[in-house]
């Protein structure tokens, strides 16, 4: 019988480690015991004295070739020697007149306390040695480096001087660890301000022969009379970056990562108390700024991710969809949570989501009372039992500046959060296409918004950088012609270049999945005062436009359009109503809907089977529906497939006529669709926006098999 498990063996008393080097006090017993058992024995024996001055004298020797080969100091050298020629002479002596003698034991005795401390002075010695050694090394070096520093320092006073005119001494030269520049420490003479060097940024730029996307920018010191000029002399803007793979657990209280400077260190948004603005005109990376930012609040484990977008909720549904369609699966074979924690892609579900946010806020307020005084503040603990909601709005700040009766309703309501929910925990972000005074404007969002970012990726209409971050000088769009590259300031950290991670579509897939378990749920005060319009805000009603959003082209729908009689077989009966003429609204959707269905995939239905091959002969031919009686729905959708006859339909209208009876999703007819082609049933006609599907019964004639 084996077992894996060692039995304990009873301790004997203190562990000796034999294998370790001997210390002045062990040393020193060590030879004294030696010699002393060496001398008792010859003694005994008869052992001719000499023996023992001669192993001395041949220790003596290598071991001062030893310390000569390890270039020990000469103390060292001389006390080891010593040492071997000492107790080999009392050992010699010894072994003639008698080692069991007082006075022979009492030499010993001395000898072994001379040597342990001879040994001891020759270890300090050794160790002082290999002090100043080191220092002396580190001495050279700061003098390299320092002479490197005198050098950039007399450089840029130099400069300054002639550019600007201002004379200014510097006081230290910082080089950054990641090699792509360094900073400088300034004091100007006669009271000059930092603006005054920032307003030459550009010109001391081009001076210095930066490469294109490095700057000198200039902030404040530690007090109004120092002034530190960042140098970066390796443009990190150039390359794309993809978000980081680690998806570590983030806090909102330690700062969200939202992309990184010049100088290739992340820049932090600290969130509790600021609401953010991001601006961007079309093709500047916006969209994934929107994604990497709610990447970082995916990762917070004092975070709950509200977001809005009325744009069809394109921002969310990569957020969403693949936990809705059970498109991802862990282990223990429970559900992933989506990756927000609540989207509206509609207006009446936009002004539930607000109205709770303010029900939210107010509750807390009362609720929370004996909690904020036993922490002695005004603003709520945030923490996992008690998470911030973040409300994402896209092109939020255009709803504030609409015009529209509706909108202006959906603004004021999104006011009413920004002004009453800071100290309770519920703050915005919102996008916006441009930086312009409309929609900077409104009071309340330069107020409040102190967290900003302006995304130019070159252009230049409607990127007003004064109006985005008034009192910061020597910003231009020219500096970030990079997609995803602009300017970030927060409270913390001034104004300055950054350039946002790229976030592929298989890493928000990745981070819904790590992260899932990572989020909070909402306090029991909190979800009380949202009510059900919170509970229920994945009920299949409720998300039904997430799944049911069309998108089988943008041409005329020949299955929507008035067939005349005798022209075929009319499904209209499974309809329920007549078909709704299509706005151009509800086109873009669909377009939308399968730009999400190519990227992320669609989930068939589980109760698909593959259909029986038709049959080969003209004429309506319904054979195909006789396997399928356990599904009735499958059934009337082949049906609707076989009546669109040539001109062919898409999966968007099916489902249109089957949901009324049948409850059938979008999703769901894609994935029989897919088998009916695999199988032949159906032919795939076109590509992209513009793809119908033909029952084989009417697709063009195929060459005989064989």
């Amino acid at each position: 019988m084996t077992t894996t498990a060692t039995a304990k063996q009873p301790s004997s008393g203190p562990v000796l480690d034999w294998s370790a080097g001997h210390g002045p006090v062990t040393g020193a017993l060590s030879a004294t015991t030696g010699a002393f058992a060496l001398a008792t024995t010859g003694a005994a024996t008869a052992m001719p004295p000499g023996w023992a001055l001669a192993a001395g004298v041949a220790g003596a020797l290598g071991h001062t070739v030893a310390s000569l080969r390890v270039r020990n100091a000469g103390r060292t050298l001389a006390t080891r020697a010593a040492s071997w020629l000492v107790g080999a002479g009392w050992t010699t002596w010894a072994m003639t007149h008698g080692p069991l003698t007082w006075t022979a034991l009492g030499s010993l005795a001395t000898i072994g306390v001379g040597i342990g401390a001879a040994a001891r002075s020759a270890a300090l010695f050794e160790e002082a040695r290999e002090e100043e050694a080191l220092a002396a090394e580190q001495r050279q070096i700061a003098a390299e480096l320092s002479a490197e520093r005198r050098a950039i320092a007399a450089e840029w006073v130099e400069r300054i001087q002639r550019i600007s005119g201002i004379t200014v001494r510097v006081l230290g030269v910082e080089q950054w660890p990641t090699g792509a520049g360094y900073s400088l420490d300034l004091e100007p003479a006669g009271g000059i301000t930092y603006d005054r060097i920032a307003q030459d940024s550009a010109r001391l730029s081009a001076d210095a022969r930066l490469p294109h996307g490095c700057t000198a920018v200039a902030s404040p010191g530690i007090h109004q009379g120092r002034v530190i000029v960042d140098v970066t002399t390796v443009n990190v803007l150039t390359e794309e970056r993809t978000y980081p793979t680690d998806y570590a657990p983030l806090s909102l209280l330690t700062g969200i990562p939202w992309g990184y400077r010049t100088n290739a260190e992340n820049v932090l948004a600290y969130l509790r108390e600021q609401c953010a603005l991001v601006v961007g005109p079309t093709g500047s990376g916006k969209t994934n700024m929107v994604h990497t930012i709610l990447a970082g609040f995916a990762r917070a484990e004092d975070v709950l991710t509200w977001v809005i977008d009325l744009n069809a909720g394109s921002a969310g549904l990569p957020w969403v969809l693949p936990a809705l369609n059970r498109q991802l699966t862990r282990e223990d074979s429970r559900p992933v949570r989506p990756g927000v924690d609540w989207l509206a892609g509609t207006y009446d579900e936009a002004v539930l989501m607000l109205d709770a946010a303010v029900k939210v806020a107010k509750q807390r307020k009362m609720a929370y009372q004996d909690l904020l005084a036993q922490a002695n503040t005004d603003l709520l603990p945030v923490s996992r039992q008690i998470p911030q909601i973040m409300l994402v709005i896209d092109e939020g700040a255009e709803i504030l500046a609409s015009s529209d009766r509706s909108m202006r309703k959906l603004a004021e309501k999104i006011l009413e959060v920004i002004r009453i929910a800071r100290a309770m925990g519920v703050r915005t972000v919102l996008t916006a296409l441009g930086a312009t005074g409309a929609v900077l404007g409104n009071l309340m969002i330069r107020r409040e918004a102190k967290v900003r970012v302006a995304l130019t990726g070159g252009e230049t209409e409607g990127m007003d950088l004064s109006k985005m971050f008034p009192g910061t000088r020597g910003l231009r769009v020219d500096q970030a012609p990079y997609k995803g590259a602009g300017f970030m300031g927060t409270p913390e950290s001034p104004a300055a270049l950054f350039k946002a991670w790229r976030i592929l579509p298989n890493q928000i897939r990745d981070i819904i999945a790590a992260t899932s378990d990572r989020h909070p749920t909402l306090d029991a005060v909190s979800a009380t005062a949202a009510g059900p319009d919170y509970a229920r805000r994945w009920d299949a009603e409720r998300t039904a436009w997430m799944r049911d959003h069309t998108a089988a082209g943008t041409g005329p729908r020949p299955d929507l359009a008035p067939r005349p009689a005798g022209s075929g077989l009319n499904l209209s009966a499974l309809r329920g109503e007549p078909a709704a003429p299509v706005s151009e609204e509800e086109e873009l959707a669909r377009r939308f809907r399968e730009q999400i269905d190519a990227q992320f995939g669609t989930t068939p239905d589980p109760d698909t089977r593959p259909a029986a091959p038709p049959a080969r002969h003209g004429g309506l031919n319904l054979s195909a529906l006789r396997g399928e009686q356990n599904n009735p729905a499958q059934s009337a959708a082949l049906a609707a497939l076989l009546a669109a006859g040539p001109d062919g339909t898409g999966a968007s209208a099916i489902a249109r006529a089957l949901s009324d009876e049948y409850g059938t999703t979008r999703q769901t007819v894609v994935g029989w669709l897919r088998d009916w082609v695999k199988d032949g049933t159906a032919v795939r006609v076109g590509e992209g926006t513009k793809a119908r599907y033909v029952h084989r019964q009417h697709a063009p004639e195929q060459p005989p098999e064989g």
